[in-house]
């Protein structure tokens, strides 16, 4: 009787959907840092779409430090986790994060920021062609300058893959005007205020300045700020096509910024994870295309990267 009831009790397993045994995927999430506006909107979007996809998430600060990333990942790996998202500190540097999670067996997505590592097996990449968005900021502005004068470019934390790529693409595009020269090249990290200073101190110079191409909105938005009244005498553009840049753009201060999708890349970060967790075959490069974002077309990104 033992024996039928079993069989029985089998039988009956095989027949309930896979469902009534599917537990609740858990991911942990490690980000760069929380103080950041286009990373914010990232965020968001993930917890959004962990909502949707009934996923559990938890979500770390590594507040810009590359060994605080890394025990973030080592404690998720602790906790069981089912696969890591990783918005990473630096792009150069995550190999033990690989490594730690590779040797556990656990999916590995990065978010936003390329890692420089060859990327196989369960580790995905989710975001964009940094080096295109240079491409397409510095034509919008060379277009805007008639193909001749001076070019300032802003640049992000460098180490960064996107700071890299990003101005790699303006340079592309400067060397194809003979008219046009890169003069100066400073960092401010991405952060709005240091790109105050950087500015400042550029006027303060005496710089002879047409152009402005900025590795984000924030320091471009920084930029402006420097600039003040004369920022009608230097053309601005920016990357990210955030909010407030998108108010820049209509209100004639920036000449364009290029649109990069954090919502599409937050959300694709969580089904990849997803997908890799239930052993579905994904792309290791998940591409969310750029667009360029002038006040021609600005209206139709207004409500596109809300948070």
């Amino acid at each position: 009787m033992n024996f039928k009831k079993a069989i029985v009790t089998s039988l009956l397993a095989c027949m309930l959907p896979a469902a009534a045994f599917a537990k609740d995927i858990q991911v942990g999430v490690s980000m760069a840092l929380f103080d950041d506006n286009f990373l914010t909107t990232v965020r968001s979007a993930m917890q959004n779409e962990m909502q949707k996809e009934s996923v559990k998430g938890q979500i770390e600060d590594a507040k810009g430090d590359v060994a605080q990333q890394l025990q973030q990942v080592q404690n998720f790996i602790g906790q069981g986790v089912d696969a890591i998202i990783v918005n990473p500190v630096d792009t150069n540097a995550v190999k033990p994060i690989v490594d730690q999670a590779t040797k556990a067996g656990i999916p590995l997505v990065f978010v936003n920021r390329r890692p420089a590592i060859e990327l196989a097996g369960k580790i995905a990449y989710v975001g964009s062609d940094s080096e295109l968005a240079g491409r397409l900021q510095m034509e919008a502005l060379a277009k805007a300058m008639n193909g001749k004068g001076n070019v300032a470019i802003l640049l992000g934390d460098l180490a960064n893959e996107s700071t890299r790529e990003r101005t790699k693409g303006v340079e592309a595009v400067v060397a194809k005007y003979p008219g046009i020269k890169v003069i100066q090249k400073q960092t401010a990290k991405f952060q709005r205020n240091d790109a105050v200073d950087v500015v400042s101190n550029w006027m303060t110079a005496g710089d002879d300045i047409n152009a402005i191409a900025s590795n984000n909105d924030e320091m471009a938005i920084g930029a402006l700020q420097a600039l003040g009244r004369n920022n009608a005498n230097v053309l601005i553009a920016g990357v990210d096509g955030t909010p407030d840049a998108l108010q820049m753009i209509k209100n004639g201060k920036m000449v364009a910024t290029v649109f990069q999708n954090a919502k599409g890349q937050g959300e694709g970060a969580v089904t990849t994870a997803v997908k890799l967790v239930n052993g579905e075959k994904v792309q290791n490069i998940v591409d969310i295309p750029f667009q360029l974002i002038t006040k021609e077309n600005y209206e139709q990104f207004v409500s596109m990267n809300q948070k």
